[in-house]
C-alpha cells in the first residue's frame, strides 16, 4: 500500500537529519562540541545561554536543530499508525528510526558529559565516535527504507536470495567499516591539523604520531577496495535481478561513489578544509543511502527458482490470451 504524501514526509524528514548530521560534523571541526560545557540538555546550566562565546552559539544551535528533530520524527510514527495497519513494515520501520534517533540523541549526550568533545583525544572517543557514526548510519537506513516502503517499495526477502543477498551484505557492512574510518580519520584531522601536505605526509608516518593520526592513512585504503567491491557487487546484482529499479540504483552506486572518492583525494590534498569535509560527509551519506535503496530493490524480488526459465518477452506475446 502507498501514500504518496507520507512518502514525500518522510523524505523531508530524512534531508532534514542529513542536515542535522552535517551541522554535528561542523560542530566536531570547529572543535565546538564543549560550547555548553558538560551540561546536558541544559546549555552552560541555562535553558538558553546568555552573552553566548561563538563555540556556544554552534553547539547551542545543534541542540535546537536536533530538538526541532524530536517532532518530526514523531509526527512520521503517528502517521504511519493512522495510514498503516499494525505489523506494517512502514509502521515497523517508523518505531525503529525513532528508537535509533533517541539513541542517537542518548550517544550525544554522552559525549558532552563525559566531556568526549573538543581538544579530547583519548581512545575512548574514538570508540565513542564510531558507536556514533554506527547508529547514524542505522538511522538514516531505517528512515531510508520507511519512506521508500511509503513510496510503493515491497518487502525484503531475505531468504533464499543467494550470492546477491552475500554481495549486498557485506557491501553494507564494508561501508560501515569504511564510515568509521572516515570519522576516526576526520578526527585526526580536527586535533591534529597539518599546515602542508608534506607535513601531513611526515606526521602519517612518523611512529611517535598520535594513534588518530596513524589510523588515518588505514581510510583511503580502505576506500580504494570497498570503491571496487561495490562497483563490481553493483555490477553482478544489475545483472542478476535486471528490473528497472536495480540497475538505476546500481548506476547511481558506482557513479556516486566514484564521485565521492575525487572528493576524498581532494580533501587531503586541500588538507581537510571544515568545507570540504562536510561535502566528503554528505557524499558518504547519500552513497551509504543508494547502496540501502539498491539492496532494497533487489532483495524485494524472490530469489529465481533453480532449472525454472523465465519466458521471453517475444514467446509471451504470442500467448493467446
Amino acid at each position: 500500500m502507498r501514500s504518496k504524501r507520507l512518502a514525500t514526509y518522510g523524505w523531508v524528514v530524512l534531508a532534514y537529519i542529513l542536515a542535522v548530521i552535517l551541522w554535528g560534523a561542523f560542530v566536531r571541526a570547529t572543535g565546538s562540541g564543549a560550547g555548553c560545557g558538560s551540561h546536558w540538555p541544559l546549555c552552560n546550566g541555562e535553558v538558553i545561554p546568555r552573552s553566548p562565546q561563538v563555540e556556544t552559539m554552534i553547539e547551542f544551535a545543534h541542540r535546537l536543530t536536533s530538538g526541532l528533530a524530536t517532532p518530526l520524527m514523531l509526527g512520521l510514527l503517528v502517521w504511519a499508525i493512522r495510514v498503516y495497519p499494525r505489523g506494517h513494515r512502514v509502521r515497523a520501520g517508523a518505531w525503529l528510526s525513532l528508537l535509533f534517533f533517541i539513541v542517537e540523541a542518548l550517544i550525544g549526550a554522552g559525549l558532552v558529559r563525559l566531556e568526549l568533545v573538543a581538544d579530547n583525544a583519548s581512545v575512548g572517543r574514538a570508540f565513542a565516535i564510531a558507536a556514533h557514526l554506527l547508529n547514524t548510519f542505522i538511522l538514516i537506513a531505517l528512515m531510508t527504507l520507511t519512506a521508500w516502503w511509503a513510496s510503493g517499495g515491497e518487502r525484503l526477502r531475505l531468504r533464499g536470495q543467494g550470492m546477491v543477498g552475500g554481495l549486498l551484505g557485506l557491501g553494507l557492512v564494508g561501508m560501515m567499516v569504511l564510515g568509521t574510518s572516515g570519522a576516526v580519520a576526520a578526527l585526526g584531522d580536527t586535533l591534529f591539523p597539518s599546515t602542508s601536505l608534506a607535513d601531513a605526509l611526515r606526521q602519517d608516518l612518523s611512529p611517535a604520531a598520535h594513534l588518530f593520526i596513524r589510523l588515518r592513512v588505514l581510510h583511503p585504503i580502505i576506500a580504494v577496495g570497498v570503491g571496487i567491491y561495490l562497483a563490481l557487487a553493483a555490477t553482478i546484482v544489475r545483472s542478476a535481478r535486471p528490473d528497472r529499479n536495480t540497475k538505476r540504483w546500481a548506476r547511481a552506486l558506482v557513479l556516486l561513489f566514484f564521485v565521492q572518492l575525487g572528493a576524498g583525494l581532494l580533501n587531503v590534498l586541500l588538507l581537510a578544509p571544515i568545507w570540504m569535509q562536510l561535502v566528503h560527509l554528505l557524499l558518504a551519506d547519500l552513497v551509504w543511502i543508494v547502496l540501502v535503496l539498491l539492496s532494497a530493490s533487489a532483495l524485494a524480488q524472490p530469489a529465481p527458482q533453480r532449472g525454472v526459465l523465465e519466458p521471453s518477452p517475444a514467446y509471451a506475446s504470442l500467448k493467446p490470451s
